[in-house]
């Protein structure tokens, strides 16, 4: 039998993501595939930087946590297509979590206003939601 956790659970070890990135993570947009995990190095150029809310994710619900306030940068660093995300404690090098980006309903982790970026456009995350599983 695979393993089952009640929402309660779920919702706890979702909360839990955040509490250990901690307050005002930083989000780095990337072009390329992510890395292999995040103790990999960095890869590919840095298309945008943006510092998180302070509280960053919403509450967890129903085994689900999105994202909380706007997440979005007025300038963006570099010109590129958007591949992939990072999310760091806020020293903005200690990388906790990452996954692909994707222009919104493209279906991927996070998904952004638009992949394709010029240096100095704004950008804005339109969703990004953690989803808890062992339903």
């Amino acid at each position: 039998m695979a393993l089952q956790y009640s929402t309660a659970v779920r919702n706890a070890k979702l909360d839990a993501v955040e509490t250990a990135i901690g307050v005002s993570a930083v989000l780095k947009i990337r072009t390329g595939a992510p890395p292999a995990n995040c103790t990999t190095a960095d890869s590919g150029t840095v298309l945008a930087t943006c510092s998180l809310p302070a509280d960053w994710m919403a509450a967890a619900s129903g085994g689900t946590k999105a994202k909380s306030g706007t997440w979005e940068d007025t300038s963006a660093d570099a010109a590129g297509t958007a591949g992939h995300y990072r999310i760091y404690a806020s020293d903005g090098t200690t990388c906790h979590a990452q996954g692909t980006v994707t222009a919104t309903g493209g279906g991927g982790d996070m998904t952004v206003d638009n992949t394709s970026f010029a240096a100095g456009q704004a950008f804005t995350v339109t969703g990004f939601t953690l989803t808890a599983g062992n339903a």
